[in-house]
């Protein structure tokens, strides 16, 4: 694959299926359009989980967002995992797939975390025929989602969304533009979050995430555990400015409120979606102060 390609998306605005709202699914379909899940979660055989989704994938698309391949690691490439993968895919037939930019793994150590790559020559080299491999062995193109990064390296030649749109040109992946990642490092490291979408064609971003995050101390910190802010809805905006309707999720992965709390949310970005505004980041924000 060396086209960009745009998969078969949902449209509108959905949310992650988390645990703690099951019995909300399966009592009656929420206003969301879509769920997206942890793949991972659902790799066995059977069980309740399974059923959940397989019950709720009646009415609702379904995207299956992986986080612990770590298609970076300097390991050969998982392919148990994948294989896992490509069992659930085969049974739930999803509207996207995704991963991350990020490794997780050493020839003596995994890390359950999603760490950043250098973004580097040398990096394109190493995941361009793992992207490559993935994709083959799904029999889909794949979206890659930039990542929040508590580090950089001195290496570093690419910003992270040129990297991934050098990526995509390579491989025929698209992208996953979580925009509160891009804040998040926008505020920790001094990056402008407006020039990482400027970097990005329309062609290759084929899904967008949306969440929260804590300030703290000593930086920002991804927790999707809040209400988006006000500097996020900005940067959003500025996005479907330049991208045009993206599915877009909103995730909450930590104080999960009530299901309610998260379709109001959905709310919110339907109400973005319906309008255009000018962009406005925070000036604190575009120095990487908090």
């Amino acid at each position: 694959m060396s086209e960009p390609t745009t998969t078969p998306r949902p449209s509108g605005v959905g949310v992650g299926l988390r645990h703690a709202h099951y019995a909300d699914f399966l009592a009656s379909t929420p206003a969301v359009d879509w769920i997206e899940v942890h793949s991972e979660n659902y790799f066995g055989d059977g069980g309740y989980d399974l059923h959940v989704l397989e019950t709720i994938r009646r009415d609702l698309p379904v995207s299956l967002h992986g986080v612990g391949l770590g298609l970076g690691s300097p390991v050969p490439l998982d392919r148990v995992h994948v294989g896992k993968l490509r069992r659930l895919v085969d049974r739930i037939d999803p509207h996207i797939v995704s991963a991350h930019l990020s490794w997780n793994a050493a020839s003596s150590a995994y890390l359950n975390d999603l760490l950043p790559m250098p973004l580097t020559d040398e990096a394109l080299d190493y995941l361009c025929p793992r992207v490559d491999a993935l994709q083959e062995i799904l029999r889909r193109p794949v979206l890659l989602e930039n990542v929040s990064a508590y580090t950089r390296f001195r290496e570093d030649r690419y910003g992270e969304t040129v990297f991934l749109a050098e990526l995509a040109r390579r491989t025929g992946c698209g992208v996953l533009l979580d925009i509160n990642n891009l804040f998040v490092n926008q505020c920790n490291h001094g990056e402008d979050a407006i020039a990482a979408i400027d970097a990005l064609s329309p062609q290759v971003v084929g899904e967008i995430h949306l969440a929260g995050h804590s300030v703290t101390g000593i930086g920002v910190i991804d927790d999707h555990g809040s209400s988006v802010t006000p500097e996020v809805w900005r940067l959003y905006d500025y996005a479907l400015q330049r991208f045009g309707h993206r599915p877009t999720l909103i995730e909450w992965d930590t104080n999960l409120p009530p299901l309610a709390e998260l379709v109001n949310e959905v709310d919110k970005a339907r109400n973005v979606l319906a309008r255009t505004d000018g962009p406005l980041i925070s000036e604190a924000c575009k120095q990487g102060r908090t």
